[in-house]
């Protein structure tokens, strides 16, 4: 249990929760949290804010590319931003529902979001100088829940959509 709070800290930080949890003070932490991954930082993937919509924004990297010939996005970095982008929403969606009372709890639960199952729909070639990936709750139930994920190129025209559940 302790280790489980010190995970919960390195998402949260030390956040002062006053009366009311603010919840943009919490997705910026999130973003801080997996901007500084390794990983994040590797695929050229960065999460933001944009309009109060959390969203993943990749620049092309030639390490992403899975056609040479034409220059197109690899299907599995496709999948790999819009499972991350979903994965997160599903976070932040976890945390509008927390209190003040449930905070550490509806933590741990985040801390503990792991994708069960995905499904990509390729719909254009993953063609573009960057993408940007947005994601929405269809369904948050007890212990999982169901994420709808786009990504767009730059033009915002749609390169995939996706399906995926999550447990935490």
């Amino acid at each position: 249990f302790k280790k489980m709070n010190d995970a919960v800290k390195k998402w949260t930080g030390e956040l002062n929760l006053g009366e009311k949890i603010e919840i943009n003070a919490v997705v910026e932490k999130l973003c801080q949290a997996f901007n500084s991954s390794p990983f994040f930082q590797h695929n050229a993937m960065q999460m933001r804010v944009v309009d109060g919509q959390l969203q993943a924004y990749v620049a092309m990297q030639p390490h992403l590319i899975g056609n040479m010939q034409y220059q197109i996005l690899h299907g599995g970095s496709t999948a790999t931003i819009l499972d991350s982008v979903g994965g997160i929403v599903a976070m932040v969606e976890l945390y509008k529902r927390a209190t003040k009372e449930n905070f550490e709890q509806v933590s741990m639960q985040v801390a503990r979001v792991a994708t069960l199952d995905i499904r990509v729909d390729y719909l254009k070639p993953g063609r573009g100088q960057y993408f940007i990936a947005t994601a929405e709750a269809l369904r948050m139930g007890r212990k999982g829940c169901t994420m709808r994920m786009n990504i767009a190129n730059d033009e915002g025209k749609p390169i995939a959509t996706g399906i995926a559940s999550y447990a935490y």
